[in-house]
């Protein structure tokens, strides 16, 4: 009985700890430069870049509405006006969050998503950014 009690303590520490931990938000509202369109995974990650069609903020607008409407999604940092957003979302029972960014270079959208914990994040980030740009229709050209 007393390991079961040590156990569901440690246990919910650690749900504690995911959930109220501080996020530096310096650390995730970044993204590296990039060059060409295309899906590029990571370890624990997804980077997905596309051409866009249309004025960056009318891009930024709607990936920021398509993010905003995704469950357990809060903006973490900036703004469409400072053609970078930083988005955080909750993975439901643990609350694990992850961090996807969003920034226009030159004529390149760039949404980056990574975990911050752990090694893997089963393609969720990958799973997630797909499913935002299915939404963006004519904003951007296809891979």
């Amino acid at each position: 009985m007393r390991i079961l009690i040590i156990l569901v303590v440690l246990i919910l520490g650690l749900m504690a700890y995911v959930r109220l931990a501080p996020t530096d938000t310096a650390k995730w509202h970044q993204t590296p430069d990039v060059a060409e369109p295309g899906d590029f995974p990571e370890d624990g990650g997804f980077r997905a870049v596309r051409r866009i069609t249309a004025p960056a903020s009318e891009v930024l607008m709607a990936v920021e509405q398509r993010a905003l409407a995704t469950p357990r999604t809060t903006l973490l940092a900036g703004s469409v006006t400072e053609g970078m957003l930083t988005f955080q979302t909750r993975s439901l029972f643990w609350g694990f969050p992850d961090h996807t960014t969003v920034a226009v270079q030159g004529d390149l959208l760039v949404i980056y998503g990574r975990l911050r914990f752990g090694g893997s994040d089963m393609g969720v980030n990958r799973a997630r950014i797909e499913g935002w740009l299915e939404t963006l229709g004519p904003l951007t050209e296809p891979l």
